[in-house]
């Protein structure tokens, strides 16, 4: 939205650039939904729902041991190195084409940070609902903590968006879409996995998608707009690896920039 604005010198009429209120609507409404979800799991003191049991029941009853040591593997990108690795090269590619080094380096600590925080924020939250596991009698992997919102599901998605914003800026067109779907599938299925492994319930991995998704939202329209500002300070002139100033404003814009 604008509004016109006088020059102080010519008296003409210039258009400012106002906040627009449907850029805070996507997290509201995601808060609002984790925590209604919130309020749902514990509203009967923790016991699971239908919609819990139900696939629980079913994924320990079909479990051959390929699928496990399939679901284990998958399981295992959602924690360690790995959720922080991709969002480090999330931040390096959206960095943008024609950026120094400096520019990148700085980059891949705010995508990192905002992984960290996150992970700190979802933390805070599982202490506060203190959801109980499902018996440890079915799970097919170690787990510790509360379960709601799962940790290793908000982690990979939280990761994956990071990379995905990545991707689209590096990679305009066809190619980014691609690689950025795929991140985004990987990160569904270690939600997936969660429950097929016994250790969440399916509600536990809706909360970690619903916190990872209004995260993302709160954090990557500031990350987007501090990167075409240009990072801390701008490379000097005749640096290696920079590009002129108009190569950055010629990248296709993300989803998260077109708000």
């Amino acid at each position: 939205m604008t509004a016109p604005d006088r020059h102080p010198a010519g008296g003409r009429r210039l258009a400012v650039r106002r906040p627009s209120a449907r850029r805070a609507l996507p997290p509201v409404v995601l808060a609002l939904l984790l925590g209604l979800l919130a309020w749902f799991v514990t509203w009967r003191g923790g016991v699971p729902y239908g919609v819990d049991t139900g696939p629980h029941r079913w994924s320990v009853a079909h479990r051959p041991s390929a699928m496990v040591t399939t679901a284990r593997a998958v399981t295992d990108l959602g924690t360690g190195p790995v959720p922080y690795l991709a969002a480090a090269l999330g931040g390096w590619l959206g960095g943008g084409p024609g950026a120094g080094r400096r520019r990148r380096a700085v980059t891949v600590l705010l995508a990192v940070a905002v992984l960290a925080v996150g992970q700190l924020l979802r933390s805070a939250l599982m202490l506060a609902v203190h959801r109980a596991r499902p018996p440890a009698a079915d799970w097919a992997v170690h787990a510790s903590g509360h379960a709601f919102p799962s940790g290793h599901t908000a982690s990979s998605a939280m990761a994956a968006g990071l990379l995905a914003w990545g991707l689209l800026r590096a990679l305009p067109g066809r190619p980014g879409q691609v690689l950025a779907g795929v991140s985004v599938l990987l990160a569904a299925a270690v939600g997936c996995s969660r429950v097929y492994l016994g250790v969440h319930w399916p509600t536990d991995v809706l909360g970690g998608w619903l916190f990872a998704a209004c995260w993302l939202c709160l954090t990557l329209p500031p990350l987007t707009a501090f990167v075409r500002r240009g990072g801390p300070e701008p490379e000097p002139e005749g640096t290696t690896g920079s590009d002129p100033p108009e190569a950055d404003s010629a990248q296709t814009d993300t989803p998260w920039e077109r708000r």
